[in-house]
C-alpha cells in the first residue's frame, strides 16, 4: 500500500538542467542570482538523507580522532526525516552517538518544571530517546529559571559550548518570517544568547505543540545570530512551497535585519538544502530564462507570458516583439515567428481553463473544456480534510455542481474535535441543560451528571491538558452539525453527507498518528459504494498541521489499491485537487477555472458562516488573521483578477483546480 503519492505530486515538470548542473560552468550561469551555496532534490526525502549521511561523515571522523562532535539542533517538522534517517543509521549499527554533544539552539520561557511542551522534549521524542546520545551531553537554555537568572544563564550557556570547542555542526530551518532559531527580525549579526520575546508570526506558528496561540509561552531564551554563525559547518534546510519566497529572499536577497536568515549568507562553510517546491521561487527554477537556455513546454511557457504581462503591465494580445527581447525571451519569438503567434495559444490556452460547467456541459462540443460532457449527470464526491474545507475550498463549485443536477457527496474525513474551543463545548451545554429543564422540568440524570462532569473538568483544565473522551465527543458533534448545516444549505442531501472520521486522527492531541491501512479501507469503502465519475481532494498540502496531507494520502493510496484491482469505476473517473484556506493554485498550473458571481460568492460565504465554531473562537486561524471566509474570497476575487489583467474574462471570482491522474 502506497501512503506516500501526495509527496509524488508534481505541478511543474521541472528540466534536471535547472537544478542539476553538470559541471562548474552551468553552476556558475544558473546560480548567478544566488548568494549562498544552494543544492536542489527532487524530494525533502532524498535531500534529507543527504544531509544525515554527511552528518554522520563528521561524526565518525571525529570518532577516529577521539574527538566530541558538538550539534546544535532546532526543533519543528523540518529536521524530521533528516533525525528518522540518522535514528535509522544508529539501529543497523552503522553509527554511534556515543562521542557527539548536542546544544538546543533554543527552549520556551516561561516553562512550568512538569511543561510537557517544551522545544528540549519535543528533540527527545523525535531524536535523541532513540539513539545512545550520553545524556550527560544534552544541553539546553533553562525555560523554568526565574528572570534574574536569565543573563547569567546565557553567559554561562554560552561558556560552555566553548569549552568543547564551539559547534561542529548547526542543523537549522526557517522561520515563517525568515527567522532562524527564532532570532526575530531586527536581531543583529552580533547577538548572543538571551531572552527574546517572540512575534505574532511565531507564536502561532508555535501553538500546533501547545493547543492555540493563547497557550504558547511569550518568549524563548535563543542562541543569537553570532552563535549560529560561528559554528564550523551549517547545514540549512527548506522543504515545501509555503516558505518558497522567503527562502528566495534569503537566497538571492540583500543582508538584512528584517530577514535573520539572510546573515547566513556571511558564513564560508553553509549548505542550503531545499527540494524543488521549496526552490520554486528562486531565479533559476521560476524564470530560468533569465539563466540559461529553456527546454520549452506548455506550462513554461504559460509561466513565462504571464511573468511577462505583470512585467509591462500588459494583457496577453497587446504584447509586441519587443517586449519579449528586452526581458530575455527572444528564445519563443525563435520558436513561433512572433509575438503575435506566442500570444494567441497563451490566450487560447487560459480561455479553455475557464468554465461554468464543473461536470461537464451535457450535450456540448467538449474538446476543449476541462470536463468531459458525458457522463450526465455524474456522481461527485468531494473529500473535505475538516468539515468546513469543502465549503472553504470549492463552495461555490459545490453549488453550481448541485443545481447542474449532479449527485453530489460530500466525505468528510476526520471529526474536527480538537479544533472547536472549549467556550462552544459550554454554549451546547447550556443549551442541552436549559433544554431539559424547559421541556423535562430537569429530571434527566444522564443530562445532570454530565453538565456536572462536563463543566467540572473544564473548570480544573490546565494548560496541556488532553480533552476527555466526553468532551472529545461533544466537540466532534458540534462540527458534524454545522457540517449537515453547511450541506443542507447548499441543497445536498443528508444522506450524502459521509462522516469518515478517519482514525489516525482521533488521538485527542495536535499530534496525529501516521496514516494506516484502516484508514484508506474507510475510504477506499466509500469509493467502492458510490463509484464516482468525479472527484475532488485536497491538494492543499501547506495545511501547517499536517491533516490535509495525511487525508490526501489516504484518498490517493485506495484509488491506488483499486487502481490495482483493475476497478470499472476509475476508468470513467477524473480527479481534481482543490486549494483552500492556506494556499492559491499558480496560474500556470490551474487547468480548470470556475467563474463565481457576487451572488454565488455571497452564498459560499453564508455556508462558511454556518462552521460558527470556525469564526473568532476557533484555535487554530494560523498566522493569516484573516478568517477563513475572508481568506476565501479574498483568494477568490485575486485569481479572478489575474485573469482580468490578462486580457481573459472579467468576473467577481474564480476557483481553481488541478488535475490529478494516478501513477
Amino acid at each position: 500500500m502506497k501512503t506516500n503519492l501526495s509527496s509524488q505530486i508534481s505541478l511543474n515538470s521541472v528540466s534536471a538542467k535547472y537544478y542539476q548542473p553538470t559541471n562548474a560552468v552551468e553552476r556558475t550561469e544558473l546560480t548567478r542570482y544566488e548568494k549562498i551555496p544552494v543544492d536542489i532534490f527532487e524530494s525533502s526525502e532524498k535531500g534529507s538523507i543527504q544531509i544525515a549521511e554527511e552528518i554522520a561523515s563528521i561524526i565518525r571522523e571525529k570518532q577516529h580522532s577521539g574527538r566530541f562532535c558538538v550539534l546544535g539542533l532546532t526543533g519543528g517538522n523540518t529536521p524530521k526525516a533528516v533525525f528518522s534517517h540518522l535514528i535509522k543509521l544508529y539501529k543497523t549499527k552503522k553509527l554511534s552517538f556515543s562521542n557527539v554533544v548536542i546544544f538546543n539552539v533554543y527552549e520556551y520561557y516561561p516553562l512550568t518544571a512538569d511543561a510537557n511542551n517544551s522545544n528540549l522534549l519535543a528533540l527527545k521524542e523525535m531524536f535523541l530517546d532513540h539513539v545512545d546520545v550520553d545524556p550527560k551531553n544534552i544541553f539546553s537554555p533553562d525555560g523554568t529559571l526565574p528572570k534574574n537568572k536569565i543573563i547569567e544563564h546565557c553567559r554561562l550557556y554560552e561558556q560552555r559550548i566553548e569549552s568543547f570547542g564551539g559547534i561542529d555542526i548547526m542543523l537549522l530551518g526557517l522561520g515563517r518570517e525568515g527567522n532562524i532559531g527564532l532570532n526575530e527580525a531586527g536581531s543583529q549579526i552580533n547577538s548572543v544568547t538571551r531572552l527574546i520575546l517572540l512575534d505574532n508570526v511565531s507564536r502561532n506558528e508555535a501553538s500546533r505543540f501547545f493547543g492555540g496561540t493563547e497557550n504558547v509561552p511569550a518568549c524563548t531564551i535563543t542562541m543569537g545570530v553570532a552563535n549560529i554563525i560561528a559554528a564550523k559547518k551549517i547545514f540549512f534546510m527548506s522543504w515545501g512551497d509555503e516558505k518558497s519566497e522567503m527562502v528566495k529572499n534569503m537566497v538571492e536577497g540583500p543582508v538584512t535585519d528584517t530577514l535573520p536568515a539572510s546573515y547566513l549568507q556571511t558564513h564560508k562553510n553553509i549548505q542550503v538544502s531545499l527540494d524543488l517546491a521549496s526552490a520554486s521561487h528562486l531565479t533559476r527554477i521560476n524564470h530560468p530564462w533569465l539563466v540559461t537556455s529553456c527546454e520549452w513546454n506548455s506550462k513554461l511557457i504559460r509561466s513565462a507570458i504571464v511573468w511577462l504581462c505583470t512585467l509591462t503591465g500588459k494583457p496577453i494580445l497587446k504584447l509586441t516583439n519587443k517586449d519579449y527581447n528586452e526581458n530575455g525571451l527572444s528564445e519563443l519569438l525563435a520558436l513561433y515567428g512572433s509575438a503575435y503567434n506566442v500570444n494567441i495559444r497563451i490566450f487560447n490556452d487560459l480561455q479553455h481553463t475557464i468554465t461554468g460547467w464543473p461536470g461537464g456541459k451535457p450535450n456540448a462540443d467538449d474538446t476543449y473544456r476541462p470536463e468531459r460532457a458525458t457522463p450526465y449527470p455524474k456522481k461527485v464526491i468531494v473529500f473535505s480534510p475538516h468539515p468546513d474545507d469543502d465549503v472553504i475550498s470549492m463552495g461555490g463549485t459545490i453549488r453550481r455542481l448541485v443545481e447542474q443536477k449532479h449527485e453530489v457527496h460530500v466525505a468528510y474525513e476526520t471529526s474536527g474535535n480538537i479544533a472547536v474551543g472549549d467556550e462552544e463545548v459550554v454554549r451546547f451545554l447550556h443549551f442541552i441543560n436549559g433544554f431539559d429543564q424547559i421541556f423535562n422540568n430537569g429530571e434527566s440524570k444522564i443530562i445532570k451528571d454530565k453538565y456536572t462532569e462536563i463543566r467540572s473538568f473544564l473548570n480544573a483544565k490546565k494548560e496541556g491538558d488532553l480533552d476527555s473522551k466526553n468532551i472529545l465527543t461533544i466537540k466532534g458533534l458540534i462540527r458534524r452539525g454545522e457540517a449537515r448545516t453547511a450541506c443542507a444549505y447548499n441543497n445536498i442531501p443528508l444522506n450524502r453527507c459521509h462522516f469518515l472520521d478517519l482514525p489516525f486522527y482521533e488521538t485527542g492531541k495536535i499530534k496525529k498518528n501516521p496514516i494506516s491501512e484502516k484508514d484508506v479501507e474507510i475510504v477506499r469503502q466509500l469509493l467502492k459504494d458510490i463509484k464516482p465519475q468525479q472527484i475532488f481532494i485536497a491538494g492543499d498540502l501547506a495545511d501547517p498541521h499536517g491533516t490535509h496531507r495525511i487525508c490526501t494520502d489516504s484518498v490517493l493510496a485506495a484509488i491506488d489499491l483499486e487502481k490495482e484491482e483493475k476497478a470499472k469505476w476509475l476508468e470513467d473517473c477524473r480527479i481534481w485537487m482543490y486549494r483552500g484556506a492556506w494556499a492559491e493554485w499558480e496560474i500556470e498550473n490551474i487547468e480548470m477555472a470556475v467563474p463565481i458571481s457576487p451572488e454565488e460568492l455571497k452564498a459560499k460565504r453564508n455556508a462558511i458562516l454556518k462552521h460558527q465554531s470556525q469564526m473568532e473562537s476557533a484555535p487554530f486561524l494560523g498566522n493569516d488573521e484573516r478568517l477563513f471566509w475572508q481568506r476565501s474570497e479574498d483568494r477568490n476575487r485575486s485569481t479572478a483578477a489575474l485573469y482580468d489583467k490578462l486580457g481573459l474574462a472579467s468576473y467577481e471570482a474564480m476557483e481553481a483546480f488541478v488535475e490529478y491522474v494516478p501513477l
